[in-house]
């Protein structure tokens, strides 16, 4: 559903990625693991239409992807969640969730959005008139994902949601996007938290350098012995 194959990409004349292929089927959550600096956001970047691409292929639902740009992505269903939120700080969260529904065309779909992100996250409903700088890091990327969600994502790309979260909080994080997928959205999750992700999704690749060192399903990644000692913090 999602293909990304020999990406070569990065900012500017800059490859931050060397040949990198990945894949995020319909019915599954995939892991994109990695250090800080190993070209995680730059790969949701680049997925995203945000990071120029200099060589290989971006198909989704079999079309080639590369030449659109980040609002043709969304209009297509494939939505990010950036790193570290990029709320409107000013805006209410209502205002917010408006914002995420740009290209919702009826009123009636708009309130079924609003109701579907409020059933999943109903502190939103709570805060609707409150700004969004002042909520709690929690409520800020149950926010993030919620605008995600208005504009009714084929596909939600999640790039370092743990960033700045107590465990707890990231925990539930993950539940709600545990029920999104169940909904039939896949997800690609971006994460140095590599123990929680991999309890968590269906299968995983490792980035190092900007080339994928390491993918598998999440027990056989767990048991390789460079991952348990770089990501795992075991021998």
């Amino acid at each position: 559903m999602l293909e990304v194959e020999g990406l070569l990409a990065g900012y500017g004349r800059v490859s931050v990625l060397r040949d990198v292929s990945i894949c995020v089927p319909e019915d599954k959550i995939v892991g994109l693991l990695g250090a800080n600096g190993a070209g995680k956001t730059t790969l949701i970047r680049a997925i995203s239409g945000l990071a120029s691409i200099h060589a290989g292929e971006i198909r989704f639902f079999g079309e080639r992807t590369n030449e659109l740009s980040p609002q043709g992505f969304v209009r297509r269903g494939l939505v990010q969640v950036p790193q570290g939120r990029l709320l409107f700080g000013e805006m209410s969260v209502r205002e917010n969730l408006e914002m995420g529904a740009y290209l919702v065309r009826t009123s009636e779909e708009f309130e079924r959005q609003l109701d579907f992100v409020h059933a999943l996250f109903p502190i939103l409903r709570e805060r609707a008139h409150q700004s969004a700088g002042l909520l709690s890091g929690g409520e800020q990327q149950m926010l993030a994902v919620g605008r995600a969600l208005m504009s009714k994502p084929r596909c939600l790309l999640l790039d370092e949601p743990s960033l700045g979260l107590a465990p707890k909080v990231f925990g539930a994080i993950l539940d709600a996007v545990g029920r999104i997928h169940r909904l039939g959205i896949p997800v690609l999750i971006a994460e140095q938290n590599a123990r929680k992700v991999l309890k968590f999704a269906d299968y995983c690749y490792v980035l190092e350098n900007g080339r994928v060192a390491f993918e598998g399903e999440p027990r056989s990644l767990s048991a390789e012995a460079e991952v348990r000692a770089s990501y795992l913090g075991a021998s």
